[in-house]
């Protein structure tokens, strides 16, 4: 099944977020540890279209107890850098 992550991040957040990107670059490397396979993924970004404030993932996992694992497991997460997080199922129509 597909699955959406939707993450913002905090506030003043940018900083943070540029010194765990190697870690966390590195942990979307290979995710098959964690049964999650990333479709598409990338930095969502401010209105002028270069200052990254949160991060967007479309998933494949088996339920969402596994990707809320997935999640879990980011150093973005774990670095306290998104301040919303959702994750939802998501119906593939078109792409």
């Amino acid at each position: 099944m597909l699955f959406v992550i939707h993450a913002l991040d905090k506030p003043g957040a940018l900083g943070a977020r540029l010194a765990h990107y190697d870690a966390h670059k590195a942990f979307l490397s290979d995710t098959s540890a964690l049964k999650v396979e990333i479709v598409m993924s990338g930095p969502l970004v401010a209105d002028e279209a270069s200052t990254m404030i949160g991060s967007l993932f479309v998933v494949e996992a088996a339920d969402l107890a596994t990707v809320e694992r997935f999640n879990a497991a980011d150093p973005f997460r774990a670095a306290g850098i998104w301040e919303r997080i959702a994750i939802t199922g998501f119906i593939r129509r078109q792409g």
